[in-house]
């Protein structure tokens, strides 16, 4: 029986990658035909947002997932703060989709995991290992390589990406956390993030965007589409992603990221087909090894046996 629930427990999470891959792959090759025939990355983040907000309810309330009431005091300490990260998140990842190719704004975003090594640091105190500061150094020398390489380089769009990586390092550190000490549904946590996110974003929309967007010349017939399928495929990534790591430890998923990485940078190079040198495919590739090596460094060190105590 254990060894049947193991097994049956490996193909759910297996499916559950798979299907995240593919869905995350489609949203970004979705985005980027949106961007490119409505390019405004602010009304996308919206409709992003919306879709997460709005799709959730129906989605926790079919599943029986209960309300959670939080304390007064974690709304202003943990959730507001989580939720402007993730706003600016989501519009940092539409700016640098829109400006360089989505292969190589996910070759900048490889850099999460040196952006985790520094808030870890500088928040907790803590210090990594020899290994994990090579495997650091790996990824820093491919997007280094990628960066130098890229045809349709623009300055606006990697930094865009690096405040992405960013800001998705500071989520996932505090996120995990929020977790941990409130015990409430990872898919709750989900959408209470998105709502609070819509806050200030509606006025910020209605600014600067509402205006220009009525304005466009733009096809509908085409761009309608593109933003409904984004939005919906936003909310089914989100989904898959978070269920993978509900399942899963922090370290698989992390490896699983990692593979997601790769498959969306392969994807998006062959639907896009946007022209890639030599030297950037192996910028590209360098930069995902290297994710995957830290992630092994960091399970190595978590093996290693401490020093005991002197007697």
């Amino acid at each position: 029986m254990g060894t049947t629930g193991s097994r049956r427990e490996t193909l759910i999470v297996g499916f559950l990658c798979a299907a995240w891959y593919m869905l995350s792959s489609a949203s970004n090759v979705v985005g980027k035909l949106a961007l490119t025939e409505l390019p405004f990355p602010l009304t996308m983040t919206a409709v992003q947002l919306c879709a997460v907000a709005s799709l959730s309810v129906p989605a926790l309330a079919l599943c029986g997932v209960r309300s959670t009431r939080w304390p007064t005091n974690y709304w202003t300490r943990v959730l507001v703060p989580l939720a402007i990260a993730k706003l600016l998140t989501t519009l940092c990842s539409q700016v640098s989709i829109w400006k360089v190719p989505v292969s190589y704004a996910h070759t900048v975003k490889a850099t999460t995991p040196l952006w985790t090594a520094g808030l870890a640091r500088v928040l907790f105190g803590e210090r990594v290992s020899r290994g994990v500061a090579g495997a650091l150094l790996v990824i820093a020398g491919g997007v280094a390589l990628a960066s130098l390489t890229e045809l349709q380089f623009d300055a606006l769009g990697l930094g865009a990406a690096l405040t992405s990586a960013a800001l998705l390092a500071l989520q996932h550190l505090y996120s995990k956390r929020a977790l941990q000490d409130s015990g409430v549904h990872h898919l709750r946590l989900l959408a209470t993030l998105s709502g609070l996110a819509l806050v200030p974003m509606a006025p910020l929309w209605l600014v600067r965007d509402a205006g220009a967007v009525l304005r466009a010349q733009v096809a509908w017939n085409r761009a309608g589409p593109l933003l409904l399928a984004d939005g919906v495929l936003a909310w089914l990534q989100a989904v898959a992603a978070f269920s993978v790591l509900s399942r899963v430890s922090p370290l698989t998923y992390s490896v699983a990221s990692a593979a997601k990485r790769a498959v969306v940078v392969g994807a998006s190079l062959v639907v896009l087909r946007n022209p890639a040198p030599p030297l950037n495919v192996v910028g590209m590739s360098v930069a995902v090894l290297g994710v995957l090596a830290y992630d092994r460094a960091r399970a190595a060190a978590r093996r290693a046996p401490r020093p005991a105590l002197p007697v």
